[in-house]
């Protein structure tokens, strides 16, 4: 009896996730998966090569919250230099409706321009 019962929590598992819809998956198409969740508030910016960088901003700028599909993470502001995140590895700059995002000293996200409300 124990393999029929999970044999039916999976068909029954399958059949919901069957049903999910209105997903919106940010990094363009076919990209490993789709996101369900909302994000608030993030701005999103077109770069090259036809990414998409989400980016959350914390009160008076005091910190940025980068978006990825996996994961989010905080870059703090640097004190000296405006409109500069920081983590000590990954650098956001931003400058009015553009930003660029380095990793490690490597640029990962270039000429990322806000992107026009659709």
């Amino acid at each position: 009896m124990p393999a029929v019962r999970i044999g039916a929590a999976l068909v029954v598992s399958a059949a919901l996730l069957a049903g999910c819809g209105g997903r919106w998956w940010p990094w363009g198409e076919g990209a490993g998966g789709e996101v369900t969740r909302s994000y608030p508030g993030a701005r999103v910016y077109a770069c090259d090569g036809g990414k998409r960088l989400l980016v959350r901003y914390g009160p008076e700028n005091r910190y940025a919250m980068i978006i990825f599909p996996e994961r989010e993470f905080r870059l703090d502001a640097e004190a000296s230099a405006g409109g500069k995140y920081t983590n000590g590895r990954t650098v956001l700059s931003s400058r009015g409706d553009e930003a660029t995002l380095q990793e490690a000293g490597t640029v990962i996200f270039a000429n990322c321009k806000i992107e026009a409300a659709g």
